[in-house]
């Protein structure tokens, strides 16, 4: 089809068009921008599942993989009317109109911008400022192997189910794994990434060098536990996002029983659809098991009466309460 070209799908009753469908995407694998729109629209429901009235970021990947992205956390101007927002705040007070992607239309108007992964807030837009998800995001440093990021992976899962919570692992699509625990929208993020935060510790107790709650670079070793990705405005890719790397992975849920021995290099925008046909999807069930932060939230308080501080936020927060000196270590001990 000629470059200048462009389709209209019919979806979730809106006709919705797509420029140029054949610009390559991920050119190791050949697929285009009509192949990723056309993957989100088979998988609606268990895409929209992981998105469903949260606020999402769009990044877009005008050229493709190969290409360079941009965040666009405001939809822009001229923009259909009937797409769905949520007005949000950042840390700074600022304000912008985001993205709510409830259905396959909103997700095809996405791709024909560049969106190929969604990444959402842990809120709905319904209540703005109490997360209703706790995230547990597994980043292996560079010369740790994916078996070592399994292995954390499960003794994440020991820690939850010590403190009452259900864990719903997936892939993230690229070398890590991530954890989402459905919670009571009770808690505030400060709340929520303080609960994040003592059990990132309490695996790292566990598992000495190969699990770390680090923040710094210099410092870690073995998977380090993202704790800040419950921060305000931080955001996760969500379930089914296909990921920004050359083979087009797909952040895919997993039942426990896979993470052992699961190979994230088989689970593509190609693969998944099948899979999900044959399998339906592991998280179909995590809206009916909704956790309390209480018992995480004591194990906070003790290793705060320990003399466990908080741990560094993010460079663009403000300096919080109870914060050390937000500096890189190596950089501190210099007079």
């Amino acid at each position: 089809m000629p470059d200048g070209d462009h389709v209209t799908l019919e979806v979730s009753g809106r006709s919705v068009r797509i420029s140029k469908p054949e610009k390559v995407f991920f050119p190791a694998r050949g697929h285009t921008k009509l192949d990723l729109a056309r993957y989100y629209v088979e998988c609606e429901q268990e895409v929209v599942r992981g998105l469903r009235e949260r606020p999402t970021v769009l990044k877009r990947w005008v050229d493709g993989v190969e290409g360079e992205p941009f965040f666009q956390k405001r939809v822009p101007s001229g923009a259909p009317e009937w797409l769905q927002t949520a007005t949000v705040t950042f840390p700074s007070g600022r304000h912008a109109r985001e993205l709510v992607p409830n259905d396959a239309a909103h997700l095809v108007w996405g791709v024909n911008l560049g969106v190929i992964d969604w990444n959402p807030w842990a809120v709905r837009r319904a209540d703005l400022d109490h997360p209703d998800e706790l995230r547990v995001d597994l980043d292996p440093q560079p010369d740790v192997p994916f078996a070592e990021v399994r292995a954390v992976a499960l003794g994440v899962r020991e820690v939850l189910a010590e403190h009452a919570l259900t864990g719903f692992p997936k892939t993230s699509g690229s070398r890590g794994i991530h954890i989402f625990i459905r919670i009571a929208p009770e808690h505030g993020f400060t709340e929520v990434r303080r609960a994040a935060l003592a059990l990132a510790r309490e695996v790292e107790r566990r598992m000495p060098g190969r699990a770390t709650s680090k923040w710094w670079k210099e410092e870690r070793t073995g998977v380090f536990i993202d704790y800040n990705q419950n921060a305000r405005d931080r955001t996760v890719a969500s379930a089914y996002s296909v990921r920004a790397v050359p083979d087009a992975l797909v952040s895919c849920p997993l039942t426990w029983e896979e993470v052992a021995d699961v190979d994230p290099r088989e689970l593509r925008l190609d693969t998944v659809p099948a899979r999900l046909r044959e399998r339906g999807d592991p998280g179909a069930d995590i809206d009916e098991h909704v956790c309390s932060l209480d018992s995480l939230l004591e194990l906070a308080a003790r290793d705060e009466r320990e003399g466990l501080g908080d741990a560094p936020w993010p460079p663009h927060f403000r300096k919080q309460p109870g914060e050390g000196r937000r500096a890189q270590p190596s950089r501190a001990r210099k007079p």
